[in-house]
């Protein structure tokens, strides 16, 4: 690649600096870094915007902050001038991305794929602007290949290429079978990025060699190869394992304030700073600081956490409902208060009642199985006492509440 930066003025460079360390904050890997630097300064030079992608496969439109993690970064770029790509894949939605499957994957209807698409729209306006962004399905070219082209396409690539990656050594080591079809996911996310023409790539570290097809396609099409961008996957509350709904370890943009703010103050202290950096809008600068006076010991640490609960509410939100979430959070789980606003399930029942009961009445835990083990773990309190013999026949009385754990409640209300 040609050598832009020594064709900058000195503020030119300074600029270029200035991105690299926004972009390169909390980043996993960038291949390869030079020529992401070399693309800013052709940007700065040429005042042209560099072409952002971000691709999606919309199989699950519950967004949490592990999906803001790329989401921010796209953000930076967007704040700095460069033109987002926000690719739908509608046609490779259908197929089903094999990342980390021992199995293939359900293949979504076009029903599903819009709605679930519509979702992401919604949800990711809270982090970006989608007025500024460019928006592509890519059905649009890849529904209109002829079979002779796909035969042309798949001839870019060999099958020892493909099979490096490591879901479909794994199912070969066990003898797992691998459809054809999965084969063409990888290929078709590298031809999007030709037909896009795009500069950088943005993806998880899971998305590694999807992202590299990529550059591959582009170089095979004599195009200007794309940089892969990859983000961490960021754990989730329990410190160890991917943020997911299924591991319940997950905090929402779609949650309340109350409770983005509480899940947030159960955050792992190990995990503040790369919080900070993945799902934040501080900068390097301000993170840095925050370190330094954590290691210090100049800021608590619970004071820090106080400070990235709010930060997280007043995004999703607004500082008035992280500030009322931060007073809540102090009344219920600090001085032990039972909340104002507590949701009223109204009894029908008869005049007594066991603990699993009432917890199913208000549906506050899915099963009886689950509310036995919740109880067994000193989970549950009735107006505020622990209860700990699970078939006790509690006396109903109107405005009795139900406990579970630190942030679920209900109050039982009994009609006269």
């Amino acid at each position: 690649m040609e050598n832009f930066i020594e064709k900058l003025t000195r503020e030119q460079k300074e600029e270029v600096k200035r991105q690299m360390k926004l972009y390169t904050q909390g980043v996993q890997e960038i291949i390869p870094a030079e020529e992401l630097e070399q693309k800013l300064a052709k940007s700065i030079l040429n005042n042209e915007p560099l072409k952002i992608k971000l691709g999606l496969d919309p199989s699950a439109p519950d967004v949490h902050l592990g999906h803001t993690v790329v989401l921010n970064k796209m953000r930076q770029f967007q704040e700095n001038g460069h033109k987002i790509q926000l690719l739908i894949g509608d046609f490779t939605g259908k197929i089903g991305d094999p990342t980390e499957k021992s199995v293939a994957r359900k293949q979504l209807t076009d029903e599903e794929v819009k709605r679930n698409a519509k979702t992401y729209f919604e949800q990711f306006g809270k982090v970006m602007d989608m007025s500024k962004v460019d928006l592509y399905y890519n059905s649009k070219w890849l529904s209109k290949l002829n079979f002779e082209e796909v035969i042309g396409l798949a001839g870019k690539i060999t099958v020892a290429r493909l099979l490096e990656r490591d879901d479909f050594e794994e199912r070969i080591a066990l003898g797992k079978p691998i459809s054809l079809h999965e084969f063409f996911y990888p290929v078709m996310q590298g031809y999007d990025s030709v037909m896009l023409e795009c500069d950088i790539e943005l993806g998880g570290t899971d998305q590694h060699f999807n992202i590299l097809m990529g550059r591959h396609f582009q170089e095979k099409f004599g195009k200007e190869k794309q940089v892969a961008l990859l983000m961490p996957l960021l754990e989730g509350l329990d410190g160890v394992e991917k943020m997911s709904k299924s591991k319940n370890n997950y905090i929402g943009i779609d949650e309340t304030p109350e409770e983005m703010y509480g899940k947030a103050m159960s955050i792992r202290d190990e995990q503040m700073i790369k919080y900070f950096e993945l799902v934040t809008k501080f900068t390097p600068e301000e993170i840095a600081k925050i370190k330094v006076d954590l290691e210090t010991g100049e800021l608590h640490p619970k004071k820090a956490k106080m400070l990235l609960a709010k930060t997280i509410v007043s995004m999703y939100h607004d500082e008035e409902a992280a500030k009322k979430a931060g007073q809540h959070f102090a009344s219920v789980f600090q001085q032990g208060a039972i909340p104002i606003n507590v949701a009223e399930i109204e009894w029908k029942g008869g005049e007594t009642a066991s603990p699993i009961d009432l917890i199913m009445h208000a549906n506050l835990l899915g099963s009886k199985s689950e509310a036995r083990r919740m109880i067994d773990n000193n989970g549950v309190k009735i107006n505020g006492e622990k209860v700990v013999h699970k078939d006790e026949q509690l006396v109903i009385s109107d405005g009795l509440v139900i406990q579970i754990g630190k942030r679920k409640f209900a109050k039982i209300r009994v009609k006269a």
